[in-house]
């Protein structure tokens, strides 16, 4: 069983045991998050969201991603910007689809 849902501003298709990782929420590890914006199951398609559906997950840990390099740079100019960045995620795992 599968279904689709929307967080942080992207969609995902989930299966029942899947570990993911999403934008950062405001959840602590250990506690459980409902996903309500459903916008599909394998038998129900949603105009946008399936009526009633849900999935239940389990948070596993927040933490940060790699860090990655931005570097600006313009020839000639003397301009030279370097800065790093970490994104902030949170690892779940999906526990149960509810139709």
């Amino acid at each position: 069983m599968f279904a689709v849902i929307v967080t942080g501003g992207k969609q995902l298709k989930v299966t029942e045991g899947q570990e993911i990782y999403v934008e950062k929420l405001d959840v602590n590890p250990g506690d459980i998050y409902e996903f309500t914006e459903v916008l599909a199951t394998d038998s129900k398609v949603g105009s946008p969201l399936v009526e009633g559906a849900k999935v239940i997950a389990e948070v596993v840990k927040q933490g940060k991603q790699r860090k990655i390099i931005v570097f600006k740079y313009k020839r000639r100019k003397n301009l030279r910007r370097k800065q790093g960045h970490r994104q902030p995620y949170t690892k779940l795992v999906v526990k149960s689809i509810v139709e």
